[in-house]
């Protein structure tokens, strides 16, 4: 099993278990494709797009569970990210963890797999 990551407010989560679909972010929303990272990539997307924020989960996803919608394509630096075309089913998720801040106002990670 591989795990990719999305990092999420939690309030975005509790609407995705009401409806019963992860459909992502307004961002997501906005590009056509929810975006995710690998453990070795998940601290730079934290850094760059959520320095400051509270409230945040990172949600653990079993790319076996996303079958062929999942794309891996050239992002931040040419490196590959995986993004997945479509809703993604709650049954993907593997792990959740509550994401606390830092002095320095980036979010704090748990041990990752790289």
């Amino acid at each position: 099993m591989t795990t990719i990551y999305k990092i999420c407010p939690a309030v975005l989560w509790r609407n995705a278990v009401r409806d019963g679909w992860f459909r992502g972010s307004a961002d997501d929303l906005r590009d056509g494709f929810i975006h995710f990272s690998t453990g070795a990539q998940v601290r730079g997307t934290a850094a760059k797009y959520f320095a400051g924020q509270r409230d945040l989960l990172l949600l653990g996803v079993d790319t076996e569970r996303l079958g062929d919608r999942l794309k891996w394509e050239p992002a931040r630096g040419g490196a590959l990210f995986p993004h997945l075309y479509g809703d993604m089913a709650l049954s993907a998720v593997s792990r959740i963890d509550m994401l606390g801040t830092g002095a320095d106002g980036l979010p704090l990670f748990p041990s990752l797999p790289q």
